[in-house]
Parts: C-alpha cells; structure tokens; sequence
C-alpha cells in the first residue's frame, strides 16, 4: 500500500469481513495470605494472588449485575453468569511481604489490575440479541465499511458505533505490515465518543482520504475502546494521522492500562468495561 500525504490524502484497500470481538472488564483487587507452620513462604504468595483473582471476578460480577438493566430477564441472567464464570489475565502487580525475608506469621499483600474476561461462548450467543445494543448492556462498539468489495480508486468509509458512551483508537494494518492510527489524528484528536451515534471515518476535520490502490492484499482495522480513558501507545505525527511506533503484539497490553476511575453508582468500586473489535479487509484490482 502506498501512503500519499500530499494535499493531506491517504490511500488505502480495502474489502471488508467481520473477524473477531471481545468484550471484558478491568478492575483492580487486593489479595492477602499470611505465612504459618503448615504454609510455605511460595504457598502464601500463591493464596494471596488466588485471593486477588476471586476478588477480581466478585467485584466485577457485583458490577455487572448493577450496570445491567436490560428489559429481557433471561438475557440479563446469561450476562451475569457469563462474568460469574470468568477468566482473569493479570494485566499489572504490585506485591510486597511485612518483612524480607518472611518468617512465620508475616503477611503477603498482593495488588493486581486484572481483565475479567465472561465466558466466551456466552457472550458471542447473547451479542446477537438486539437487546444487547442497550445502554445498559455491556460495551459494544460496532466497526463495519460502506461496501463488501471494493475495487482500484474506490474510496473506502469507515464506521463505529457504540451502545454507550466510549473512548476509543482506531487503528489500520496495511498490506504491508505498517500501523497507523486514524482516530484519533492530528486534525481530530477528541477520542472520546457518544453511544448510539454512528461515526465516519474519514469525516469532518479529517485530513486524509482511504482510497482503494495497489499492493493489493489482507489488511485490518482495529478498533480498542473502554468505558473509561484507554492507555497510552506510542506514535508519530506523519500528516493527516499517526504511524504507531509501539510494537503491534504490545498494543493490547497497552491499551489495557486503563485510567481506572472510581464509579459513582458503584462507591469503592474502580471498574472500566473493553472491548477490543477487528475487520478484515481484501481488495483486488478489478478496474481496467
């Protein structure tokens, strides 16, 4: 794919299929275990973390059941029982022992950031219903194109979607393996969108164009947003967007490092519902 930021352009391929979606909540927890007679010092640090992980997952589990309201009492059910039979993938930890090194009744605090991920297979079935578009119901954030098929010197739109307020990046992956970032850009830096509204890509103070050009090949846009401000990723000012300078396999990490904010309807409670969405796309040159 060649990039042309003369007169602040873009060109991009595209052909679009839905990939891949996941949604999750990152919320942090403590876990504490003491060291005994019949408790080894590796034991304690395992019982604290265990400790942490079940906190994790009751908290979120807690905060699902509050957040969500939807009408349909069957689907409010499998989304609670989906987070209630979670995975949690630690995403920070801070720990630290009374004394070093430990000796029999000192105690070992452990601090973790965690992704409690629901149930995959449950939350792919339930996605379907148009129930789960409500506000109420966990972050979704819809990414779609304007075509199926598109061919050489085709322009390509992109649209987002939430069913609630989100912040949000927008990433593509070119043919050729570079990343760049479309929102937020230079011209349009806001990351922070309304849910229900439709949004186009490019649009409004956009600088740049996706038009449909040779080396043709598969190609992704990503799509991270969270109910709260997303971590940070390193990038590039080259015109009309970013080129991202962090490593893509790092990316998910990263944008996982959530401002977490304590929620008002939850007091006590830090907790930041993700979602992580991916297109394919594929062109061919058919114009003559």
């Amino acid at each position: 794919m060649k990039i042309y930021l003369l007169s602040f352009f873009i060109i991009f391929t595209s052909f679009v299929n839905v990939a891949y979606s996941a949604q999750s909540t990152i919320t942090e927890s403590e876990g504490y275990a003491c060291m005994g007679e019949d408790r080894t010092k590796r034991q304690t640090e395992e019982t604290a973390f265990q400790d942490a992980k079940r906190k994790a997952v009751e908290q979120v589990s807690t905060y699902i059941q509050s957040e969500t309201q939807v009408k349909d009492f069957e689907l409010q059910k499998d989304i609670v029982n989906a987070y209630t039979n979670a995975k949690v993938r630690i995403i920070e930890s801070h720990a630290k022992w009374d004394n070093e090194p430990p000796r029999i009744g000192d105690c070992y605090k452990i601090k973790i950031k965690a992704e409690v991920i629901p149930n995959e297979d449950t939350m792919k079935k339930i996605s379907q219903s148009k129930e789960f578009d409500d506000p109420s119901a966990p972050l979704k954030v819809q990414v779609w194109t304007d075509k199926k098929e598109y061919e050489s010197g085709e322009k390509v739109k992109i649209y987002i979607k939430g069913n609630k307020p989100f912040y949000a990046i927008v990433l593509y992956n070119d043919a050729k393996g570079e990343l760049l970032q479309l929102l937020p850009n230079p011209y349009r830096k806001d990351n922070y969108f309304n849910g229900g509204v439709v949004y186009e890509i490019p649009s409004g103070n956009d600088r740049f164009e996706l038009e449909v050009s040779p080396p043709f090949g598969e190609e992704k846009v990503f799509v991270y947003a969270a109910t709260s401000a997303l971590g940070d990723i390193n990038v590039e000012d080259i015109g009309g967007v970013y080129q991202v300078k962090t490593r893509h396999a790092d990316i998910g990490d990263r944008t996982r490092g959530i401002k977490l904010k304590e929620k008002t309807s939850n007091k006590g409670m830090t907790a930041s519902e993700f979602f992580e969405g991916v297109v394919v796309l594929k062109t061919g040159g058919y114009k003559k």
